[in-house]
């Protein structure tokens, strides 16, 4: 089992080897924002399309008084995401200022709210973070299949071996 893990994964990095690992703010950024540039690259269009299908209109695909019914709503969602935008700036300046050497939902739920509270966050941050890969990466493959119309029958397959793909190389420190 050891053996099958070094393939997968690799030599194990020896603590004095972790600081070569170090990256700088630019790519720090665009790593660790990523739950954000993904909810913008897709939200829209998932909205849009959530939005038609509740309203009877069948699903993604929509044209004519359906269309403009559904788009009619994309200037409120616009104005309540651009709502949840300033609130979420806020909040999270004003755990910055309270927790100034770093302090995730845990820390702060823990020091606020409690034990519970805080096991509450950090299991609700697993399911975001499993769920923002899991829509991210479907999200990716159906723009590729539409593309690619040869692919669009392992739409399942292809997203199993992105997501695998990914685990993989974040098991790997890349």
């Amino acid at each position: 089992m050891a053996d099958f893990r070094r393939l997968l994964l690799g030599r194990r990095l020896a603590s004095d080897e972790t600081h070569h690992n170090r990256i700088s703010n630019p790519i720090a950024l665009a790593v660790f924002s990523s739950d954000a540039l993904s909810s913008v690259a897709y939200a829209t269009q998932e909205i849009m399309a959530s939005l038609s299908t509740a309203m009877g209109h069948g699903g993604p695909v929509i044209a004519g008084a359906a269309a403009a019914a559904v788009f009619g709503l994309s200037v409120p969602v616009a104005m309540g995401i651009t709502a949840l935008l300033i609130i979420l700036a806020f909040s999270y300046r004003q755990t910055i200022l309270e927790y100034p050497g770093g302090g995730g939902a845990y820390i702060v739920a823990k020091d606020n709210l409690g034990e519970m509270a805080a096991q509450t966050a950090g299991a609700s941050l697993l399911v975001d973070y499993i769920l923002t890969v899991a829509v991210s990466v479907s999200s990716g493959i159906a723009a590729i299949t539409a593309a690619i119309p040869a692919l669009q029958g392992y739409n399942v397959s292809l997203t199993l071996l992105a997501i695998g793909f990914i685990a993989t190389a974040n098991l790997r420190g890349v």
